[in-house]
C-alpha cells in the first residue's frame, strides 16, 4: 500500500493533533491468522489489520495460536487448564476445550477493562463473551456480524445491551438476517487486489471453499461434469466423512482435487481458469470466493444464496437458482464469454479490501467519542 496516512484521535483542546487512533481487532481463538487460512473470517482479519496499519493506524491483535508473527499478535489462550480432581468428578463438566476458549476471552476482556490506551474494540470473533461484556471494556465496541444468528450469539446480544457497543453486517442479506435482535451498518467484506491479480485465464473450472456439506462441492463436480468442463477444486477438509462418502467418489476423469493452496497458488487458480463455480446450499454471510475469483478476472457461476447477488451482477457472473446443478452447467458458457478485464475492474472497485478499510474507519471515527462514556 503506497498510501499512508495516519487516523488520528481527535485533537486536544489546544489543536495539537495526539496519537494515533489504536484499535484492538479480536479474532477467533480456534483458528489462528496465517496462510492458507482457514475461511474467510480468517483472511479478512488479516488483511483488515494490514490495512489498517497501512493508513497509520495502532492495531494490537488478540488471535489463535500459530497467527501470522508478522502480525505481533497477542495469543488468546490461557496458561494449562489447571481443575482439582474434585471439579472434574463434576458430570455436568463441558469439553475441556470450550473451558480453555471461555477462560480465554474472559482474561482478554478483564483485560480491557483495564486499559486506557484503547480507541475502539473491534470483535470479529464468534464468540459470545465478548459481546456480553463489551459494557465492561473502557472503550466501545464493534462486533463484525460474520454469520446467520447463532443460538450463542444471538441472546448475547440481545440481552448485554450497551449504548457503547456497535455491529456491522458484512452484507445487506446478513444485516436483515439479524433484525429482529440488532440494527447494523453494512461493511461488504474486501480482498487484496494488489495480490489477487489478473490471470490469463483457461479452459478448466475452479471451484474454492471449505470441503463440508453447505459448500456442497459435490455438485460443483455435477455441473462441470454437465457442462463438458474440467474442475480443479481447492480447500481444507472440514467434514472428512462428507469428503469421503460425496467427493473423492467423484474425482477423476478431469476432476482434480488440489488440496488446500496458500493464497499465492489460489491467485494461479483463479487466473489460468474459465469461470468459478461458487454451489452454496446455505445462505451465504458474502462470499469471498467469488470476490477472489473476480479480482483474477475469472467470471463466477453461482446459486443465488445470501450476499453473493450483492456484487455478482450479469456483467460479472450468472447467479442460478440455488442446488439447482442443470441451470448452473447450463450457464458456464456464457459465463466464460464474459469480460475478463471487466471482472477485474468491478472488484476493484466494489470488493478491495481499501475500500472496507475506509468504511471501518468510519466506523470507528463515529465510535471515537464514546470513549468512557457510561
Amino acid at each position: 500500500m503506497d498510501v499512508v496516512v495516519p487516523a488520528a484521535r481527535p485533537s486536544s483542546p489546544t489543536g495539537r493533533r495526539s496519537e494515533p487512533l489504536h484499535v484492538v481487532l479480536v479474532a477467533s481463538s480456534r483458528f489462528p491468522l496465517a496462510e492458507p487460512f482457514a475461511g474467510g473470517l480468517e483472511s479478512l482479519t488479516w488483511n483488515l489489520c494490514r490495512g489498517l496499519r497501512g493508513r497509520g493506524v495502532d492495531v494490537t491483535v488478540f488471535a489463535g495460536p500459530g497467527s501470522d508473527p508478522t502480525l505481533g499478535a497477542r495469543e488468546l489462550a490461557t496458561r494449562p487448564l489447571v481443575l482439582s480432581d474434585t471439579a472434574r468428578r463434576d458430570v455436568a463438566m463441558p469439553a475441556a476445550s470450550w473451558l480453555t476458549e471461555h477462560h480465554a476471552y474472559l482474561q482478554l476482556m478483564l483485560e480491557l477493562q483495564r486499559r486506557e490506551d484503547v480507541d475502539v474494540v473491534h470483535n470479529n470473533s464468534l464468540h459470545h463473551l465478548p459481546v456480553a461484556m463489551a459494557a465492561a471494556a473502557s472503550a466501545p465496541m464493534v462486533t463484525t456480524l460474520h454469520t446467520p444468528p447463532t443460538p450463542w450469539l444471538e441472546p448475547a446480544i440481545a440481552i448485554a445491551r450497551d449504548s457503547r457497543s456497535r455491529f456491522v453486517a458484512v452484507s445487506e442479506h446478513t444485516r436483515d438476517s439479524w433484525r429482529h435482535v440488532t440494527a447494523a451498518d453494512v461493511v461488504a467484506n474486501g480482498v487484496d487486489v494488489e495480490r489477487w491479480v489478473p490471470g490469463p485465464g483457461g479452459d478448466a473450472l475452479a471451484w474454492v471453499g471449505r470441503l463440508v456439506p453447505e459448500k456442497a462441492p459435490h455438485l460443483a463436480v455435477d455441473a462441470a461434469r454437465r457442462a463438458g468442463r474440467t474442475l480443479r477444486l481447492a480447500g481444507p477438509v472440514g467434514d472428512p466423512e462428507y469428503v469421503r462418502a460425496m467427493l473423492l467418489p467423484r474425482l477423476g476423469d478431469g476432476i482434480e482435487l488440489l488440496g488446500h493452496l496458500d493464497t499465492d497458488e489460489l491467485v494461479e487458480l483463479f487466473g489460468s481458469s474459465a469461470a468459478t463455480l461458487v454451489t452454496p446450499v446455505w445462505d451465504e454471510p458474502y462470499g469471498l470466493v467469488a470476490a477472489e475469483s473476480l479480482a483474477c478476472g475469472t467470471p463466477v457461476v453461482a446459486f443465488d444464496r445470501g450476499g453473493l447477488r450483492e456484487f455478482v451482477t450479469d456483467a460479472v457472473g450468472r447467479l442460478v437458482p440455488g442446488g439447482d446443478v442443470v441451470a448452473a452447467a447450463a450457464a458456464v458458457d456464457e459465463a466464460v464469454g464474459l469480460d475478463r478485464a471487466t471482472c477485474r475492474s468491478h472488484a476493484v472497485r466494489t470488493c478491495s479490501v481499501e475500500r472496507m478499510v475506509t468504511d471501518y474507519l468510519a466506523v470507528y471515527d463515529a465510535m471515537v467519542p464514546l470513549r468512557g462514556a457510561a
